[in-house]
């Protein structure tokens, strides 16, 4: 679950870069539901790590689900939900108020104080391609595709039906 919880701070960062106002696309997205696919890559030192993730993101206001690297996350905003279906493991966590890194409608609120680690390498009407420095020798790229622009729904479909899971399920609720 670590590494899910890295590979969410990294990727809900990069999805928060949205907020740039000088990216036609990204001025799109509030009051919006958004879809994309989005492919992540990590380069130390300028060289290319070998994981490389793709998945899907549906964002809407401060909620989203998110899937990829086999699992999928929910949010509702507040509470914060990461599910290994193979495992039949799930994770409940509450969304801290103060961590941009997972919280990505606090993250939006600040964004002005990370553009310097912000490169945008291209943009479109349905894509966006952008490097995150993470520390001096670590980047991480995401390339956003298919980007959609969707009447809001409500939150309602964010969060997991907990009920809607087999017995067989390990839930750690860490609320």
């Amino acid at each position: 679950m670590k590494r899910t919880a890295t590979f969410l701070m990294s990727l809900l960062i990069a999805v928060s870069a949205f907020a740039q106002g000088s990216i036609p696309i990204l001025d799109r997205v509030p009051g919006h539901r958004v879809t994309f696919h989005y492919t992540y890559s990590l380069s130390k030192d300028g060289k290319p790590m070998t994981q490389v993730t793709d998945g899907n993101v549906t964002v809407e206001d401060n909620a989203f689900l998110m899937s990829g690297l086999g699992l999928e996350v929910r949010s509702d905003g507040t509470t914060r939900w990461s599910i290994d279906r193979e495992a039949e493991e799930v994770l409940i966590e509450k969304v801290e108020k103060d961590d941009i890194f997972t919280n990505p409608a606090l993250f939006i609120g600040s964004y002005k104080h990370y553009m310097d680690r912000i490169r945008v390498n291209s943009s479109s009407k349905d894509a966006l391609d952008v490097t995150l420095t993470l520390d001096e020798d670590t980047s991480a790229r995401f390339v956003l595709k298919d980007i959609r622009f969707l009447d809001k729904k409500g939150k309602s479909d964010f969060p997991l039906d907990e009920k809607s899971l087999s017995k067989s399920y390990v839930i750690t609720d860490l609320r």
